[in-house]
Parts: structure tokens; C-alpha cells; sequence
């Protein structure tokens, strides 16, 4: 049911991958950031549409979304920033991509949010997607703030939102922290195609992470929906704990699942619980 499908961020890491992936997957892929991308590959590996716009702008935006049928929202500012920013990106951004799909008619948006959402739990607690916020940074609250938002449009007007709080998106992970929360990126692109074309998402939160051995995530709600990750950070194991072995670390960064996010700029007399 997806004929044209938009990429928002797509010259990010990320976004870079996924139009990798998706291509020919939908018939057209339009891919945009705010600045400039690659031009449109051979048509024979897919139609691309390439667009250039500032999600700032709620005028240009709503010519990025016309004629789409489905968003994958990877725009905004990517960790901690300004208030000012993160205000710019994350929040006004955020909120003229939902207003100008909820205007085009768009029916299906997979977003990113993040495990800095929730970052404040820690990390002897498995979570799910159905613990309560605690953010542990101006963008983790950024990214709390877009799951209400999608909850919202969802809700009052029936777009269906897969928000995937991605853990550490990239080819392998490269520290402790990661084996926990990474995600590879065939797994993520599983992740994205469920949010896409899963006929009865309505409002759904997944983690995105791989199947890790480590992880501090109970993904079930992913794994309801159809998630059969391919990829586990196990075998990175012993070569990242050999590598770190003996390293000094912040005590503050160990106690909780969003690491140095939750120590930069910690001034409370003692440790949340």
C-alpha cells in the first residue's frame, strides 16, 4: 500500500542506510535533509525523488510531504544541543512534519525517538515499552516529547505511529554500552518495513535494538508485531570488555542505561533511583 515513501534526515548515518535499503523496496523513496544529498541513483534500482528542506519551515514541509503516503521521521537534531536547537529541530520540526502529514492525508509515520527518552532507569531495571518516561537530556526529552505528539495525531486524527526508541544504530557496536543497546542496520530496516506495512499499527513504541544478549530492553511489543532480529552484539563481546578492561569510568555514566547523556551536566547531591 506504500507507493511513495519519505525519508526526513536522510544524510544522516541512518537515513543514509535506509536508502540503501528501501530502495526499489516502494515504488518511489523521496529522500530530504536540510542539506544537500546525493543525487537520485539509476532508475532501475528504484525511483528516488530528492528534496532539500528545513523542517523549520511548516511551507516547505508541507511541499516535502505532499503525495506521500508514508514517513519515516529521522529529522531534527541527533543528541544534545542548546535548548534553542533542540526547540528548532525537535519540537517546531517536529510538530510541521505531523501537521503536514495530518494536512496531505499521510496514513503512516515510523519515528525515531530514542533510549534517552527513558534514559534515567537504570541499568540493573529491564524496561519495556511501557514504562514512564525519564529522560536524561534536553534531547531525551525532545524525543519523549515527539511519542506524546504521535500519540496525539494518532489518536484525535488516525495516523498509525511506530515509534522506535533506537539504542545505537551502526555496523557494530564499539563499546560496553553498546552491547546492550545497538541495532544493525538490516535489523533497523526490519524495524522500519513493520512500521510501514503492518495493516493494524494504530500507536506503538519498540525498542530498536538487535537481539542482544545484554540488553536492558524487554522488546516484546517489537517481537508482537512480527520482529525477528537477525543480529546480536555477542560476538563483539570479548574484544570490546578486553579493550576496556582497567579504563576509569563515571560512576554516574555505569548507573544508568543513557550513559554519559545522564553525567554531562549532573549536579543532584545523590543518584535518582
Amino acid at each position: 500500500m506504500m507507493h511513495r515513501v519519505l525519508i526526513t534526515g536522510a544524510g544522516g548515518g541512518i537515513g543514509r542506510s535506509l536508502r540503501e535499503t528501501l530502495r526499489g523496496v516502494y515504488p518511489i523513496l523521496r529522500v530530504s535533509d536540510r542539506v544537500p544529498l546525493a543525487p537520485a541513483g539509476p532508475e532501475d534500482q528504484g525511483r528516488e525523488e530528492v528534496d532539500q528542506t528545513d523542517i523549520a519551515d511548516m511551507a516547505a514541509v508541507e511541499k516535502m510531504v505532499a503525495g506521500v503516503d508514508g514517513i519515516i521521521h529521522l529529522g531534527g537534531i541527533s543528541g544534545e544541543n542548546s535548548w534553542e536547537k533542540i526547540l528548532e529541530g525537535n519540537i517546531i520540526g517536529l510538530y510541521n512534519v505531523f501537521e503536514a502529514a495530518r494536512r496531505a492525508g499521510t496514513k503512516r509515520i515510523v519515528m525515531a525517538t530514542s533510549n534517552h527518552a527513558v534514559g534515567f532507569y537504570p541499568r540493573a531495571q529491564t524496561i519495556d515499552h511501557r514504562v514512564v518516561p525519564r529522560p536524561d537530556s534536553r534531547y531525551g526529552v525532545s524525543k519523549a516529547f515527539s511519542e506524546a505528539l504521535a500519540s496525539l495525531y494518532a489518536d484525535k486524527h488516525g495516523i498509525g505511529f511506530l515509534c522506535t526508541r533506537i539504542g545505537n544504530f551502526g555496523t557494530k557496536p564499539i563499546d560496553s554500552r553498546r552491547l546492550s543497546i545497538w541495532i544493525s542496520p538490516r535489523d533497523y530496516t526490519q524495524l522500519v518495513r513493520i512500521g510501514l506495512e503492518h495493516s493494524e499499527i494504530h500507536f506503538e513504541i519498540v525498542y530498536g535494538v538487535s537481539g542482544n544478549k545484554r540488553s536492558w530492553y524487554d522488546n516484546s511489543n517489537a517481537h508482537r508485531l512480527g520482529y525477528k532480529p537477525q543480529d546480536d552484539s555477542e560476538p563483539y563481546a570479548a574484544e570490546i570488555l578486553a579493550r576496556e578492561a582497567g579504563q576509569k569510568k563515571d560512576p554516574i555514566a555505569e548507573r544508568y542505561q543513557g550513559g554519559t547523556f545522564c553525567a554531562e551536566e549532573f549536579t543532584a547531591e545523590a543518584p535518582p533511583p
